[in-house]
């Protein structure tokens, strides 16, 4: 089937990446598969994770099918593009179709993307994860591959005014090596996300420009739960 609606948003992504002089730093991208179905897990910070997610796939010449829900896709705007990119609707009272939808997209030799937390994380770390990804992974035969987005909640994310318009922010995206045996995805996707956090090259502009950091890296993000 021809794509005639994901290489214009991607080239659309790209354009606005230098207009706005955001700074997406790729590491890792290159472990993706060229073919042959796989899982991407993604921790969930912003509005705009599933951009800077499949952006990390470019590398590796991949376009990623999103798990979204529903509601994106009943959306006037967003609806008719998530529908020809050929991303996953998810219904939440009735989640099996969309699972069952996934790992036949995996067996085509697809790449879907998932956020295991399934909602943004209001402390900025990994919060707890469901198992979904991992066991979409293990019935459909693929691999695993944990990845990290750092950045984005500066432009939008919940409980705070969006902030699109806003120039020269740094976008670190890193995937790691697949999930092998008996490693534990949530842990995987934490060193990541640490790793991130740790390398990144801007800091706040001062104590108000704290609320984008986690509290355990001094800022004033709420910590996660225990």
């Amino acid at each position: 089937m021809a794509e005639l609606v994901y290489p214009p948003v991607i080239l659309f992504a790209k354009t606005m990446f230098r207009v706005l002089d955001l700074k997406p730093r790729v590491e890792g991208g290159e472990r993706l598969p060229r073919r042959g179905g796989a899982v991407i897990a993604c921790n969930h910070v912003s509005y705009l994770d599933f951009v800077f997610c499949g952006f990390g796939a470019l590398p590796a010449k991949r376009r990623v099918r999103f798990m979204a829900k529903e509601s994106v896709f009943r959306h006037r705007i967003s609806g008719p593009l998530m529908r020809g990119m050929r991303h996953i609707p998810v219904d939440r009272k009735a989640g099996r179709a969309s699972y069952d939808e996934a790992v036949r997209r995996l067996r085509a030799g697809e790449v879907v993307g998932v956020f295991p937390e399934a909602t943004i994380s209001p402390s900025f770390t990994v919060e707890p994860i469901k198992s979904g990804a991992v066991r979409m992974a293990e019935e459909a035969g693929v691999p695993v591959f944990p990845m990290a987005v750092w950045g984005g909640q500066r432009l939008w994310t919940k409980g705070h005014p969006k902030r699109l318009t806003q120039r020269h922010v740094p976008i670190s995206i890193l995937v790691g090596e697949p999930l092998g045996a008996g490693d534990d995805l949530r842990t995987r996707m934490s060193l990541l996300l640490d790793k991130a956090q740790a390398e990144y090259p801007d800091e706040p502009s001062g104590p108000d420009d704290r609320w984008w950091l986690p509290a355990h890296l001094g800022g004033t993000a709420p910590k996660p739960p225990t």
